[in-house]
């Protein structure tokens, strides 16, 4: 950063988490795009002349991997649960842990991140789903691993279960909550002899914006 004075270096006193990273720099990020991506090598930044084009006619460009350089163990896992996000929250996205992700400022104004951990990249998917923002999926190259290891285990599925349950219902108790006080007659109290007028319940508004997971008016398909 010394050397390149738009780069700007992010320092935190102790290990915050994965999501925590993320979210100082997105904050950081001066630009109108924003992108990320891992410091792994295992995928190669120069793909990202593809996605600056799309970003005409999208709000996210997420990367999904060709072929996946991990371990068979970390492939099945990421299958099954690509496959149990997308019922969950309707996102219908290809390869959801992709660290290859370019947004429009807005969006990440909008879905006001929360999570800290590796957990993020739901979040992020779960939450441009729910407000209804345009996605195009690009495939991109993947390279194998050329330092560290992998930390997903089998181990974690309980917890993965879990932390998407919890996730869900952050994202739409309130709302099934809201809808429930809106449909619920009100019965005034009476006096005796008096007799209860009931009001007609009010009309149910949901935007797609706020609502439960409808479905999208986006095109989901892959480049």
């Amino acid at each position: 950063s010394t050397r390149q004075p738009r780069v700007q270096l992010i320092r935190f006193a102790e290990n915050q988490g994965y999501g925590a990273a993320l979210r100082a720099g997105f904050h950081a990020a001066p630009g109108d795009l924003i992108f990320y991506t891992d410091s792994d090598r295992q995928f190669d930044l120069s793909e990202l002349r593809y996605f600056l084009p799309v970003m005409e006619r999208t709000d996210v460009a997420i990367g999904f991997r060709v072929y996946r350089y991990d371990p068979v163990l970390r492939c099945l896992l990421s299958w099954v649960y690509n496959r149990l996000v997308s019922a969950v929250f309707r996102a219908r996205v290809r390869d959801v842990d992709c660290s290859f992700k370019l947004f429009r400022r807005e969006v990440l104004e909008a879905i006001d991140l929360e999570t800290r951990d590796f957990f993020i990249d739901t979040e992020i998917v779960a939450k441009v789903r729910k407000w209804n923002f345009r996605i195009l999926q690009k495939g991109v190259k993947h390279y194998p691993r050329r330092a560290g290891e992998s930390s997903v285990r089998a181990s974690h599925i309980p917890r993965t279960l879990l932390v998407v349950a919890q996730m869900w219902l952050r994202m739409y108790l309130p709302v099934l909550v809201g809808r429930r006080e809106q449909i619920e007659p009100v019965c005034p109290r009476r006096s005796a002899g008096q007799d209860i007028v009931r009001q007609p319940a009010p009309t149910l508004g949901v935007t797609p914006n706020q609502g439960l997971p409808i479905e999208p008016r986006e095109a989901h398909g892959g480049e």
